[in-house]
């Protein structure tokens, strides 16, 4: 492991978000990739798979045309955990998996692009994702703190079989390009039978200003463990 001067995170060392007043602004805008902040308007969540979440209803509408099939394929998973039997069928557990990426979504995206090696390896982007997977407690009253980090692997991305989620990430991906983005990161959350893929359209590297991390791992157990929903890498070329 390499020696590092400073933490990944500008606010590494500070008291985890649970000590401070609770804030809303997790989520973000699925359409335009917005972030909800407290003093804007509630982001509304999808009628149909309760999951995709838009800042407003002009994004909502812009989106469904691509989102409908995706989105009757989520509402049918969401069906079929409420009706199955296994320990692991809390009829939560599926949205509780949104609402972790969307909680986490700075953080796991950092962690992605630093697992893959993307400033050294940009063409992993388009070969290999990372795979985290989760331990369910279930009983923490924030449904996005009822899991922990019980593992992280780098795997091929046809680890993804549905064709639903395939097209959804190749939508992204052409979007991406095209607007002279290296692809899209992919980051798959595992917990016992189910699933949820986070796609990362990822800009030019000219406009990251992040360093290589070896210590993505430990800085991801670190923020998930302690509740922390508020990470924010440090920039450390001369843009940052």
């Amino acid at each position: 492991m390499a020696y590092y001067s400073q933490p990944a995170a500008a606010n590494y060392n500070t008291p985890p978000i649970t000590m401070q007043k609770q804030q809303r602004g997790y989520r973000i805008c699925d359409q335009c990739d917005a972030a909800e902040t407290p003093s804007a308007s509630k982001f509304r969540l999808c009628g149909g798979c309760m999951t995709t979440q838009y800042c407003s209803q002009d994004c909502q509408k812009i989106h469904w045309p691509s989102h409908k099939p995706i989105c009757q394929h989520t509402a049918d998973q969401i069906s079929s955990v409420k009706q199955a039997s296994s320990a692991f069928a809390d009829e939560n557990l599926y949205k509780g998996l949104r609402k972790f990426l969307s909680a986490h979504s700075a953080l796991l995206g950092w962690a992605g692009f630093q697992a893959l090696q993307l400033k050294r390896i940009p063409a992993n982007v388009r070969q290999n994702a990372l795979l985290i997977e989760l331990s369910y407690h279930g009983r923490h009253s924030e449904s996005y703190r009822r899991f922990s980090v019980s593992s992280t692997h780098i795997v091929p991305r046809n680890y993804i079989r549905d064709p639903l989620v395939i097209s959804d990430i190749q939508r992204r991906e052409e979007r991406c390009r095209h607007s002279g983005g290296i692809g899209t990161l992919v980051i798959i959350v595992k917990c016992g039978g189910q699933s949820q893929v986070m796609p990362v359209e990822v800009d030019p590297l000219s406009k990251i200003s992040w360093d290589t991390r070896e210590d993505w791992a430990t800085v991801l157990h670190h923020f998930v463990d302690s509740g922390r929903t508020d990470f924010k890498p440090i920039s450390t070329t001369s843009r940052g």
